[in-house]
């Protein structure tokens, strides 16, 4: 068996400031229930420019711009103190602009579901062909001509949902079913989303770390979303219609749902396939969930603050068999909440954190960083939830001083070195663990740590089915070169060994004799 390695990261983040009202679910329900609210007069004042969510640093240390650790040096407010440097390109990923978005959602496309105004889609086109890597010649040809405005105008009359660009309508989604409820407009734009923000993160992890697409052999897609019809809501497979945009043709794949904690699970799933030798390359991938758009608007608007759910998230990491370089997935330190282990804030940490440590000899203090839900808290603050990551890190402290790891008066000290400030879109699945997985492996093979523990937490009650709770973690690890394997015996070794022993068993039968 080899050793499980983590060969790549990457992230994205897609600034969709005209689908926050109109597929968000708090603006959405908004509109349902009161729509002449002033709480949606006064959204669109409160929406960021594109410039300004590039400059916005939570998201610079997302796509690798920065490290988590350096916000503690930026004053806070972030949003009121920019990065007037930062690119909408970083060293892991990148911010994608939500014209060009509404291109990949069409290039996404494979049941004619996408409208785009025929102006729109040639600047659109001719843009991305001059200024874009990602598409070649070949993709955009694949994009024809598009509607007249008139003709989209009379769509959205119909029932199709519109897709704006500065207010303006420059294009819509159609229901792909007259009939079925899980076909209809509404959700064709939900999972045309997932697939088109999956596709682009996909891209990035193989243009960026420099990866042949077609020797990705699996691909596990972990976002929260589900696609399927009437008759098997939620079957899937998001991740093989990713991997047929993104290249990936030497792959297969499946999806793996767990709420946020599907891509910590995915994550050890695909580590447990490389050693395996089930497969040699495998992705996890995720794409963005409109419904978390502008989730805390109402508090954000309320206080003054921009809406900062303004981004859809996505991402994808490659594991593969071992290298000798890049940092290794430890199969043998995961943790798991169990059915039988409650829903206590100790009882979870304990059987994510200190249990898996336990069985390898491990002390709290070994694991130089912590991952453990990641949400940005200038969002999650203002909302009234706190300091998600913070509180997570002093659940850690505290346990690391109960055990005698950690004395009770380093707990402060020991919060801000292993852990970090919360930086990841709230976008459910998004923030817990995996946002940390690409920082992890650049500070470990720079040696600047040697551990890093990734966490998933989920709330398996939001579906109704079960009040339970549920969390996975994974050790990542400096790569100390590759372990030999075992000597192996030749075929000739061995029928020359079966020969030695018929011949010493032969011999005792004479002496018996």
């Amino acid at each position: 068996m080899t050793m499980p390695v983590v060969k790549g990261a990457a992230y994205i983040l897609v600034h969709t400031p005209d689908m926050i009202t109109h597929y968000g679910t708090t603006c959405t329900l908004e509109h349902e229930t009161n729509p002449n609210s002033e709480f949606l007069k006064k959204v669109p004042e409160f929406v960021r420019s594109f410039e300004e969510v590039v400059k916005y640093a939570p998201n610079q240390a997302y796509i690798g711009s920065i490290l988590p650790d350096e916000l503690s040096n930026i004053p806070k407010p972030w949003y009121k103190n920019p990065i007037e440097n930062a690119k909408a390109e970083g060293k892991m990923g990148e911010l994608v602009t939500q014209e060009e978005f509404y291109l990949v959602m069409k290039q996404s496309d494979a049941f004619d579901l996408v409208m785009l105004e025929k102006g729109f889609l040639a600047a659109e086109k001719a843009k991305a062909a001059a200024t874009r890597p990602f598409y070649t010649e070949a993709e955009l040809a694949k994009l024809k001509e598009g509607y007249e405005a008139e003709e989209i105008e009379k769509k959205v009359q119909e029932g199709a949902e519109p897709l704006f660009s500065g207010g303006k309508l420059v294009g819509c989604v159609k229901a792909a079913h007259e009939k079925d409820k899980n076909l209809t407009a509404h959700i064709m734009v939900e999972n045309l989303v997932v697939k088109a923000s999956g596709i682009i993160a996909l891209k990035n992890l193989i243009y960026r770390n420099n990866i042949p697409a077609d020797s990705i052999e699996y691909v596990i897609e972990c976002s929260e979303e589900a696609c399927g019809d009437m008759n098997q809501r939620g079957g899937g497979n998001f991740a093989k219609a990713i991997c047929e945009i993104a290249g990936a043709t030497g792959a297969t794949g499946s999806d793996t749902r767990g709420f946020c904690a599907a891509p910590t699970h995915a994550l050890i799933q695909a580590a447990a396939l490389v050693k395996s030798g089930v497969y040699k390359s495998v992705a996890i991938v995720a794409g963005g969930a409109t419904a978390k758009l502008g989730m805390n608007a109402r508090d954000h608007v309320n206080k003054g603050l921009p809406v900062l759910e303004d981004c859809l998230g996505g991402f994808a990491v490659l594991v593969t068999e071992d290298d000798g370089v890049s940092p290794v997935l430890r199969t043998d330190v995961v943790g798991r909440h169990t059915v039988g282990t409650g829903s206590s804030p100790q009882a979870v940490m304990e059987s994510l954190i200190t249990k898996p440590l336990d069985k390898v000899g491990l002390k709290i203090t070994d694991v130089d960083k912590y991952s453990v839900e990641m949400q940005n808290p200038e969002i999650t603050e203002p909302a009234g939830a706190g300091d998600v990551p913070l509180a997570n890190f002093k659940m850690i402290a505290a346990l690391g001083a109960k055990r005698g790891d950690i004395d009770k008066t380093a707990m402060p000290s020991f919060i801000k070195e292993h852990g970090m400030p919360g930086f990841a879109p709230t976008q459910g699945h998004i923030p817990s663990g995996v946002p940390f997985v690409g920082s992890a492996r650049e500070m470990i093979m720079a040696g600047q740590i040697e551990r890093a523990m990734i966490v998933g937490k989920g709330s398996l009650f939001l579906g109704r089915m079960t009040n339970q709770f549920d969390g996975v973690s994974i050790v990542m690890e400096k790569n100390h070169g590759k372990t030999e394997a075992a000597a192996t015996v030749s075929k000739e070794e061995i029928k020359g060994m079966v020969a030695e022993a018929m011949k010493d068993f032969a011999s005792f039968l004479l002496e018996r004799k």
